[in-house]
């Protein structure tokens, strides 16, 4: 599947809402359940989620002034925005994590074209248009809705998102070998997420 701007516009859009409404409400006892991610609680999904929509908005900056602005100025600073969110309570947690997608989303939405086409590196050392931007919040709120085990399934993103994201993970992955399943099911499998699969082999964690 060939994604579009527009469908990653789209799928970030409805995917920071969707997790959004998922952490609402949630007390400081459910947050420190485990979330679906080994080592991480759902606290940890929710500060990382945070933080990652303040590491996006660099690149946005970077988009928009032209300025080189990474997402994080050193590679401990990633570990240390996830850290600083642990230490919050609930609501101030709360109030960062709609702080930062706000943000992000406004930012984005005064780009223009020309600015959307200029060149961004992100975390990993690639270089890409700002327009790869809203597809990289895209992924990180959807698939860590699922993340935190509160009912959200891959089976309930997008089905044009997943085939999108089924795309992409195999070839950054490699050779995946061929495996037949659902959709959803394939998606988690090559995220490195609980599946029904059978006979898939492990591929590690993935985003």
């Amino acid at each position: 599947m060939t994604r579009s701007f527009d469908d990653a516009l789209r799928w970030a859009d409805d995917g920071t809402e969707m997790f959004l409404d998922a952490v609402a409400g949630l007390d400081q006892a459910a947050r420190q359940e485990p979330s679906l991610l080994p080592g991480w609680t759902r606290k940890h999904v929710v500060a990382h989620v945070a933080a990652n929509a303040d590491a996006l908005g660099n690149l946005v900056r970077w988009a928009a002034t032209g300025e080189r602005t990474p997402m994080y100025a050193t590679p401990e600073e990633r570990a240390a925005g996830i850290e600083r969110g642990l230490r919050m309570p609930a609501g101030e947690l709360d109030a960062w994590l709609r702080r930062s997608a706000t943000a992000l989303a406004g930012a984005s939405a005064a780009l223009t074209g020309e600015q959307w086409s200029a060149e961004v590196v992100t975390a990993q050392g690639r270089t890409v248009p700002a327009t790869e931007v809203p597809w990289l919040r895209a992924r990180e709120v959807c698939v860590h809705t699922v993340d935190l085990g509160l009912g959200v399934a891959f089976a309930d993103l997008p089905a044009d998102f997943l085939e999108a994201l089924c795309v992409e993970v195999a070839a950054k992955r490699g050779d995946v070998p061929a495996v037949e399943g659902p959709l959803a099911e394939r998606a988690a499998w090559l995220t490195g997420r609980p599946h029904r699969l059978v006979g898939a082999p492990d591929l590690g964690a993935w985003l």
